[in-house]
């Protein structure tokens, strides 16, 4: 499913239109990116958190050449799923 079918599929169950669906979608993620890059979680309960990872630096090699590189630190949005979620895919 992507964006369009999203907001049609919420539009037909409220009182916005496709139009109003799709600029709530695109609200609530530019919130989502926004809090994630001040470095803060969010959480759904009941589906799940949006999180920030910090990966150490690493030396790593390249594998054209075999030369070690330096990989710096980053980090990385990361989503970890709530039980409720979980549950509801496994089918309990």
């Amino acid at each position: 499913m992507n964006k369009k079918q999203l907001a049609g599929k919420i539009a037909e169950q409220s009182d916005l239109s496709k139009a109003e669906a799709e600029r709530l979608i695109d609200l609530m993620l530019e919130k989502i990116l926004a809090a994630l890059q001040q470095g803060e979680k969010v959480r759904l309960v009941g589906f799940g958190n949006f999180v920030v990872r910090k990966r150490k630096g690493r030396i790593g090699r390249n594998p054209q050449t075999g030369a070690t590189i330096t990989i710096d630190e980053s980090r990385c949005p990361a989503f970890v799923p709530g039980i409720n979620l979980k549950k509801s895919i496994k089918g309990k």
